[in-house]
């Protein structure tokens, strides 16, 4: 790790474990909630705060993904050229997980 990473590359990895950190706690805090407080009804409140938490971890999920990705295939590949690759899987996210369910929802509306 301190071999192949230097000191900046650590800390952006640091980064990247955190922001999964704070994914999981978004995407989990929903369950938790909906154990504690009622198991037996979701309601339309829930269902909105649930919506809300995973749509808002999905941004440092995404980014932590992509720096990781950086790093990951930096050390095994050895090459500048992975900055091109990093910037395809960021769009790749950025397509499926906001792109696509925004042009499918104006689809159906249409239909």
């Amino acid at each position: 790790f301190s071999e192949q990473l230097s000191r900046g590359e650590q800390q952006l990895h640091l980064l990247a474990i955190g922001l999964v950190v704070i994914a999981v706690a978004l995407i989990m805090t929903p369950a938790a909630t909906h154990r504690q407080l009622d198991p037996c009804e979701v309601t339309l409140k829930f269902i909105r705060l649930s919506t809300r938490l995973l749509l808002l971890s999905m941004a440092p999920l995404g980014v932590a993904l992509c720096l990781d990705f950086y790093l990951v295939a930096r050390v095994i590949l050895q090459s500048s050229a992975i900055g091109w690759w990093t910037a395809a899987l960021a769009l790749g996210l950025v397509g499926l997980w906001w792109v696509l369910p925004r042009w499918l929802r104006r689809r159906t509306r249409q239909d």
